[in-house]
């Protein structure tokens, strides 16, 4: 026997058969599975079968809002809808999200017109209209969909939260409904995924220097290696940590325009003050080598990590991108391999 997902609770019939009927109260299981997605947990499988879905009672003369088959864009949308009766043709786009799907080409003109067709949407509503998610344009040309299908494309507003007004004026968006905010909520709703992501490669940088900590000019020394390799280490994973939380956060006050460059302030500011830290507390001070050692390696840490938020941001443009990359990555790579080799050399002065 099928187990239904527990977001549907029930069918609704169609001209054309039984239509899955979606709850629009979020229960505990959508909302451990959002956290848990936030958290950058099975984000790869985070998703629904695409289709179509019906929320409230919805008649012929109801809404159809397009959305996409990542599972957090899906519950946002039927959790708009309290109280209220749609249709959700939802997109086949890989488990990614509207905005990301439409750069990538899976929440597009193709696979809009393939799913109006393949759910019979014509037989089922009596009117020829589509909301699609103002994210959603880049992917989608209005003009084929309607010689296609004969549907018509209405962009709805950029915020699902904005959907209720914007159906009640007849569809008509405000300037606000047009505004992509990305406040400091919006990007610290990120962190954790960011932080999830990319702690394997800062754990397995941390372990390369922590191993390395022995060297010294009497040979290999494991006390030298608990002390200073953990030491390292926990510059390493603090750096990272740190541009993690601190890039989104501060992102519009960091100086610079390229995402690189507002991360390698954090590197400098967080080198000097675990040199302060870690120098007040030895009786032999660091030496030169080391100090400019960790420089290199904060920055280098700290620009990838806040380079790496470019592809949530709604900052950037993949332009922008593309050629901040072409300059960014290696001179971040010059700065971490530098970095390696002073502190080795300075393993032996």
């Amino acid at each position: 026997m099928e187990i239904k997902p527990s977001y549907i609770t029930g069918e609704v019939s169609t001209p054309v058969g039984d239509i899955p009927l979606v709850s629009s109260k979020l229960c505990f299981a959508d909302n451990l599975g959002a956290w848990w997605v936030r958290c950058g947990f099975g984000r790869s499988n985070y998703k629904v079968p695409p289709g179509l879905y019906a929320v409230g009672q919805p008649t012929a003369e109801s809404t159809v809002l397009v959305s996409a088959n990542y599972k957090l864009s899906f519950d946002h949308l039927r959790s708009r809808m309290v109280s209220r009766s749609a249709w959700i043709l939802v997109l086949d786009t890989r488990g990614i999200n509207v905005w990301c799907a439409a750069g990538k080409g899976t929440f597009g003109t193709d696979e809009i017109i393939r799913q109006v067709k393949e759910t019979r949407l014509d037989e089922i509503v009596s009117h020829n209209s589509l909301i699609v998610p103002q994210l959603g344009a880049t992917g989608v040309a209005a003009h084929e969909v309607k010689r296609q299908c004969g549907f018509n494309v209405i962009y709805g507003p950029v915020h699902a939260n904005d959907l209720p007004e914007f159906i009640d004026d007849a569809y008509t968006a405000t300037p606000e409904m047009r505004r992509v905010r990305f406040g400091i909520l919006d990007r610290a709703v990120l962190i954790p995924t960011e932080l999830v992501g990319g702690f394997k490669y800062a754990l397995i940088i941390a372990v390369l220097f922590f191993i390395l900590a022995g060297l010294g000019r009497d040979g290999y020394s494991i006390s030298r290696l608990l002390s200073d390799g953990i030491l390292v280490g926990l510059v390493i994973i603090g750096a990272f940590v740190i541009s993690g939380i601190l890039a989104p956060l501060l992102l519009p006050w960091l100086p610079g325009r390229p995402f690189s460059i507002k991360g390698l302030w954090i590197g400098i500011i967080g080198a000097v003050a675990a040199w302060y830290l870690v120098s007040a507390g030895r009786d032999v001070p660091l030496g030169l080598f080391t100090g400019i050692a960790w420089l290199l390696i904060s920055i280098a840490i700290t620009s990838m990590v806040s380079l790496n938020f470019t592809g949530c941001s709604t900052f950037t443009s993949l332009s922008g991108v593309r050629r901040e990359m072409k300059y960014a990555i290696p001179l971040i790579s010059l700065a971490g391999i530098s970095g390696l080799v002073l502190w080795i050399v300075g393993r032996f002065f």
